[in-house]
């Protein structure tokens, strides 16, 4: 057991490293020094109150987002369709927010409250699909966030276009009644998200550590087959995991249109959803890593934003960093899975031979 944690940390690290050493080539192929670009990018995220708030920011809504990952990955579940939920989600809210007018703590609850609906019902519905009519959650994923977007971008363009006519931009800016509120202007972050963000790592951890749900979850993950065998709801395992995943998906939605963007818009994700495929898969789908990789990714996305004004370098790096890390973990799963394969094969040869060894002498005796 000791060994296979050794063997998970070190391909853990290993991509990440490699990436860092990949871009710095990269960088110093175009001429840039890569320790002034990487120092460019610290200063970009951390130099004073308001870069932190920027990377919080996004952290916010990718931890919510990578969490609610870690359930389905912990069930067997690829959720590609996390980026539709967080856009069902943040649906939701912009109905609330626009419909609603409610006194300002009841408005706001309100309006989560609707974007965790809006999740869920979004991901359950893919559950639905895979395990009612053997839809694999891939593909139902990729076709529900194709339709979630054109929902959206119907709503900008039709029903809920600014007054003075049609555009696929935005909607008009919701009321201030309804938006999240900065803690200050010097750091311009809505506490009330960042308690829920908090809130999300706790109850994930604790459910999958130490709840029945956790247990089922894990059973499923491992052999949907076996578990049945044993009495595990395999069909409830997968929708509740699809939906509470959703529901922290669509939260993750509503804090880009109640805070970021404070209106509706197309793609309003950004990518959000798929880079927290990337931060499970780089956490080895453990729940307690997962924030921390997650804050480090906000880190770079934020602070890469410095490197056109300050080294004439596109952002995109950032990009490039994520590209590479996305093969370099796929590829380092696959050789944690082969060394684990090899190692435990070794012991099980050491254990016979040494078992092999005594029995004689202790016939002899």
């Amino acid at each position: 057991m000791r060994s296979h944690r050794l063997i998970s940390a070190t391909f853990i690290v290993l991509p990440v490293v490699v990436a860092v050493l990949f871009t710095s080539l990269l960088v110093m192929l175009v001429g840039n020094e890569p320790g002034e670009v990487f120092q460019t990018v610290w200063m970009g995220a951390f130099r004073n109150s308001n870069a932190l708030a920027a990377v919080v920011n996004f952290w916010r809504p990718l931890v919510m987002v990578s969490m609610g990952l870690v359930i389905t990955f912990t069930a067997g579940l690829w959720n590609i369709g996390v980026e539709g939920q967080m856009m069902m989600g943040a649906v939701f809210a912009s109905w609330a927010a626009r419909s609603l007018a409610l006194p300002h703590p009841i408005q706001i609850s309100a309006e989560i409250a609707a974007a965790a609906l809006g999740g869920a019902l979004w991901a359950g519905l893919a559950g639905v699909l895979k395990t009612r009519l053997g839809v694999n959650e891939i593909f139902g994923g990729v076709g529900l966030n194709a339709l979630a977007n054109l929902l959206a971008i119907y709503l900008i363009s039709g029903p809920w276009q600014p007054p003075e006519g049609g555009s696929a931009h935005s909607t008009t800016p919701f009321p201030a009644n309804s938006l999240l509120q900065p803690a200050s202007t010097e750091f311009p972050v809505s506490m009330v998200a960042l308690g829920l963000a908090f809130a999300s790592i706790i109850g994930v951890t604790l459910a999958l550590r130490g709840t029945r749900w956790g247990l089922q979850l894990k059973a499923t993950g491992k052999s949907s087959a076996s578990a049945r065998l044993m009495g595990v709801p395999t069909t409830r395992s997968v929708i509740s995991a699809m939906m509470v995943c959703g529901m922290l998906a669509g939260l993750a939605g509503s804090y880009r249109v109640l805070f970021t963007y404070e209106s509706l818009r197309p793609l309003v994700s950004g990518g959000i959803g798929f880079l927290g495929l990337l931060v499970v898969l780089l956490a080895g789908i453990r729940a307690l890593w997962t924030p921390f990789i997650a804050f480090a990714f906000a880190a770079i996305m934020a602070g890469s934003t410095r490197l056109r004004v300050s080294l004439q370098l596109d952002a995109s790096l950032a990009g490039v960093l994520q590209g590479a890390l996305v093969l370099l973990v796929l590829l380092s799963n696959g050789l944690r899975g082969r060394v684990v394969e090899w190692s435990d094969r070794r012991a099980a040869k050491q254990a016979a031979s040494v078992s092999e060894t005594a029995s004689p002498g202790a016939r002899h005796e």
